[in-house]
């Protein structure tokens, strides 16, 4: 297989729409660094991911870190029958969401009571959503997981929500059955992070392609 066919080109009508993309991407992965880290800081479940992660290394006896990074390889082997190509975006998610994530927790004290932390996961939880929808609106790769949706997504026609609802609910039961810890944000999240994703992304790809096309008649 040729490279080309396996890397995303970089998508720009212009050196101003490159630039604008670029930036957009960076935004996006950050804000999602800062709502993994404020949904860890609301102290009411892990995501279902978290939740197979650490069910997989209570098992196996392997370090949480290189049982994450082992899923993550292998969701990246499922792009494969996907036909999902790799971008800048894939590999800038794995150097950039980590530290954003750390910062945030860094910054950001453990709330004194449930009625905070439940909230902040909420508000998390909406962010994340939100910097999905704009780091992959800009078009040069989504990360792992939500490479996997995007893939399924194109290859079955279904809408985005249902897609990431069955693999964060998938995901979810496989995890509690390894032993994982399962808790009210873990139920949010897999019910959640579907239909808000389904929403945000849309919109946001609509906006960044109008904006793009406005920039190649200015161009022109």
């Amino acid at each position: 297989m040729q490279l080309r066919s396996v890397l995303l080109p970089l998508p720009a009508t212009s050196r101003r729409d490159l630039i604008e993309r670029l930036v957009q991407l960076l935004v996006g992965l950050v804000l999602y660094g800062v709502a993994l880290g404020l949904m860890v800081r609301g102290g009411i479940g892990v995501s279902p991911w978290d939740m197979l992660a650490v069910g997989v290394s209570g098992r196996s006896g392997l370090g949480y870190g290189t049982v994450t990074n082992l899923v993550a390889v292998a969701v990246l082997l499922l792009w494969i029958p996907l036909r999902q190509r790799v971008g800048i975006g894939t590999l800038l998610n794995a150097l950039l969401v980590g530290p954003s994530a750390d910062a945030t927790l860094a910054l950001i004290p453990a709330p004194p009571s449930i009625w905070v932390g439940a909230p902040m996961f909420v508000v998390g939880l909406v962010l994340l959503s939100f910097a999905t929808g704009l780091y992959i609106a800009a078009n040069f790769g989504p990360g792992p997981r939500d490479g996997l949706m995007t893939g399924l997504v194109r290859v079955t026609g279904w809408k985005v929500w249902m897609v990431r609802t069955l693999i964060e609910g998938s995901v979810l039961v496989i995890g509690f059955l390894l032993g994982g810890p399962l808790g009210v944000g873990t139920v949010l999240f897999a019910l959640g992070v579907g239909p808000l994703i389904g929403w945000f992304l849309p919109r946001i790809t609509r906006r960044r392609e109008e904006r793009s096309r406005r920039l190649a008649d200015v161009a022109r």
